[in-house]
């Protein structure tokens, strides 16, 4: 049986003699009294960090779970973090919350920390998607927003996804700042609880209309959504946070025949009709589906709890309902962005795309044969925002995205944006079937144009303390001693983005690589083929990312390359788990 360490069991004492409600005590005690040191260590080994996306756990009592005390002990971090950059300012922030068991009542903690440190909170008076709290940041000019959240983890997680003046999530140095000041309270007494009423201001419908009518203002196809204005669109919001917002965004788009999933309409942090409420499992959008078929939709859409993904389904050539990925997705729709912003004369030379090095080069593709800038940022969508925060006034974000579902039309926010994303991807239907093709045609054509490019991602799951050794352990070996060949294609290229090199392993020679530090590898073939190594900064997993490409003649040869270049991806993960 595994034994506690003294560091861990220290912790526990801590809690055990400290200043926590009775009924935190009592669940401590109880896995004590079990002998479940398996679950003690988990609970306690180490302290909740923020990785890509904030922090993130299981909910339960200690300091590597999401409760009350880690909630609040990163908030006043927030809150001292932000008195400190900005003093003798008025500093203000906004919260917002989605549908998660407790995540109202996690929002309730941040706005009683931030409050009683005589700091103006903006409250969401009731939940909405993570992509307006993100507006509301850049609305009323605040230092910074949390976002109670665990995006589309399973039922026992929740989150806090904490946000810069920008209205992106904490980039370098900031992220390492506020960390140090969470990581600077030694105990809980250092923890202000007590609210400040007259701190807190209540928000909701007034803000709901300025982020919808700016997203509405961004519509490039208003005449073609005139003509198809009874689309059939299906949307279910997997008992999120979607149902606030996405609906009406279509509605203002000029959508008139949305048909909402009922029995996932409804916001419920259990997620009863699904395993994951994630729009990237087939299995979640199973509802969704069998509605279209049944009412012979155009479109099926679907979010995730806090509506910053979507994943959609179209009908093939055979008349079957299929899942597109992310990628395909992302790059359907910036390549339909860009071209309506083309046919429109709209393209002047200063807009430009962004997606991530784990996303499709297709985007890149797409983006060099139209004469769009192109950027290529790490993992996370902070990075992209980063990017927009930066250029902004000085050239156009069109669109960015990444292949984990999520995709920003605009800069009205700077983070992945489900609503915003759903509304386009539903114009974009209207803007093809318009001119009498299917999504699923355009698909096609967009990979005569440029190619068929393929991915695939492969995640191993690996929990707790050893788990994370053993994801440390599987990085070293990669980096150490990369693979020779990978789907019968000599590895050329190594890209280590934490030691920020790139070696060409025929030469030896190295160069420098323009990123932030990020425990990232990537190795590159020579026939063109990019596999991607990273262990979750939100998950306890390691992801393989695989990328594959040939040109496509035809439609009609779409099956034959397609299942070839499956083939490729398997013969590449073969030999990387070989």
């Amino acid at each position: 049986m595994q034994s506690i360490d003294q560091s861990t069991q220290a912790t526990i004492n801590q809690w055990l003699g400290g200043n926590y409600d009775e009924k935190t005590k009592a669940e401590i005690q109880s896995l004590v009294d079990q002998n479940a040191t398996t679950e003690l260590t988990d609970s306690f080994y180490k302290s909740l960090e923020f990785g890509t996306g904030g922090l993130r756990g299981i909910m339960g009592a200690g300091s590597n779970r999401i409760n009350k005390y880690t909630i609040g002990t990163a908030t006043q971090g927030l809150a001292n973090y932000l008195n400190n950059k900005y003093p003798g300012e008025k500093i203000s922030v906004a919260i917002a919350h989605d549908s998660r068991n407790n995540s109202d009542y996690f929002a309730g903690i941040t706005a009683d920390v931030f409050s009683a440190n005589g700091i103006h909170v903006y409250f969401f008076e009731a939940l909405r998607p993570t992509p307006e709290l993100s507006f509301a940041v850049r609305h009323f000019n605040c230092k910074s927003g949390v976002m109670l959240t665990a995006s589309h983890n399973p039922k026992e997680y929740n989150g806090y996804k904490a946000y810069g003046a920008d209205g992106g999530q904490f980039t370098a140095p900031d992220d390492k700042l506020v960390i140090d000041e969470v990581n600077k309270i030694q105990s809980i007494d250092e923890v202000k609880f007590d609210r400040v009423d007259t701190n807190v201001e209540l928000i909701g419908e007034a803000v709901d209309k300025l982020y919808l009518d700016g997203i509405t203002a961004l519509s490039i196809s208003p005449d073609a959504i005139k003509r198809q204005h009874d689309l059939k669109i299906v949307f279910s919001p997997i008992h999120g946070t979607g149902i606030t917002l996405v609906p009406k965004a279509l509605e203002q788009f000029g959508f008139t025949n949305v048909t909402v999933v009922e029995e996932q309409s409804k916001p419920d942090g259990n997620f009863p009709t699904v395993v994951y409420p994630n729009p990237e499992e087939k299995d979640a959008l199973t509802l969704a589906m069998n509605k279209a078929k049944e009412i012979d939709a155009d479109l099926v859409l679907a979010t995730d709890p806090d509506a910053d993904r979507v994943g959609i389904a179209v009908k093939d050539n055979n008349d079957e309902w299929v899942l597109l990925n992310g990628n395909q997705t992302g790059s359907l729709l910036i390549n339909y962005i860009v071209s309506a912003w083309e046919e429109k004369g709209k393209l002047t030379g200063k807009e430009y795309v962004v997606s991530t090095i784990v996303t499709t080069s297709l985007i890149k593709a797409i983006c060099d044969a139209k004469n769009v800038e192109y950027f290529n940022t790490l993992t996370g969508f902070k990075w992209i925002g980063q990017i927009i925060t930066k250029l902004q006034g000085e050239k156009t974000f069109i669109a960015g995205g990444e292949e984990s579902y999520g995709y920003l039309v605009g800069e009205l926010v700077r983070d992945k944006d489900a609503v915003v994303s759903a509304a386009f991807i539903s114009e974009m239907t209207a803007y093809y079937k318009d001119k009498g093709a299917s999504l699923y045609n355009a698909l096609l054509d967009m990979y005569v144009e440029y190619g068929l490019y393929k991915e695939d991602l492969v995640s191993l799951t690996k929990k707790g303390k050893t788990g994370a050794e053993e994801i440390k352990a599987m990085m070293e070996k990669f980096r150490n001693n990369p693979p020779v060949s990978l789907g019968g294609s000599k590895v050329s290229v190594l890209k280590d983005y934490e030691l920020g090199q790139e070696t060409d392993l025929a030469t030896g020679k190295v160069t420098k690589l323009d990123y932030p530090a990020s425990d990232v590898l990537q190795f590159i073939t020579e026939d063109g083929s990019i596999v991607s190594a990273r262990p979750s900064g939100t998950e306890p997993k390691i992801k393989f990312y695989c990328s594959v490409n040939a040109p496509l003649a035809d439609k009609k040869d779409f099956e034959k390359v397609n299942g070839e270049l499956g083939d490729k991806i398997k013969a590449v993960m073969a030999d990387l788990q070989a």
